[in-house]
């Protein structure tokens, strides 16, 4: 997985590139069902309706409050572009809202997904934006395996319960 991060007077933008063995339809659904994306998302789900601004929120119901925001832009099964708000601590709170660009595109019988996170401030705490790697990894396991990954991280809310 390639990462890059920028930093520049419109803050830190940090992009994420890798290539899963998926269809477009797939890697879409992945990304917006809260069941699958709980599957490979530390076990947080993301429920919305996915239409262009509409809210989202990702948690694990009853135990803990990972992120909000706004949908958009959400154009199936190509880009999704949303704001994104960091709840589970009050250092993640303060970095304030950000933005999340997801873009697929098909290559052959694969998919370049990019994940850009970018509106962070300079100082932004690194917290939100330094799980990506494990939860797009977590993504191409799942897609191409059918299996979850089984670090700590991976599966710190995969069991909680309200």
């Amino acid at each position: 997985m390639d990462r890059y991060v920028v930093v520049n007077g419109a803050g830190t933008m940090t992009v994420f590139e890798i290539y899963i063995k998926t269809t477009p339809e797939r890697l879409w659904e992945a990304i917006t069902d809260p069941e699958m994306r709980a599957k490979y998302s530390f076990g947080v789900q993301t429920s919305s309706d996915w239409t262009d601004g509409s809210s989202y929120k990702a948690s694990v119901p009853g135990v803990i409050d990972i992120a909000e925001g706004e949908n958009l832009e959400v154009d199936p099964p190509r880009r999704l572009v949303q704001s994104f708000n960091a709840l589970w601590s009050d250092d993640v709170k303060a970095v304030g809202t950000s933005r999340v660009t997801w873009e697929i595109e098909p290559v052959g019988g694969s998919c370049q997904l990019t994940v850009t996170h970018d509106q962070l401030p300079d100082d932004a705490n690194s917290e939100v934006w330094g799980g990506w790697p494990m939860i797009l990894s977590g993504l191409k396991t799942l897609l191409e395996t059918g299996e979850t990954l089984d670090t700590p991280g991976s599966l710190r809310y995969s069991g909680a319960t309200g």
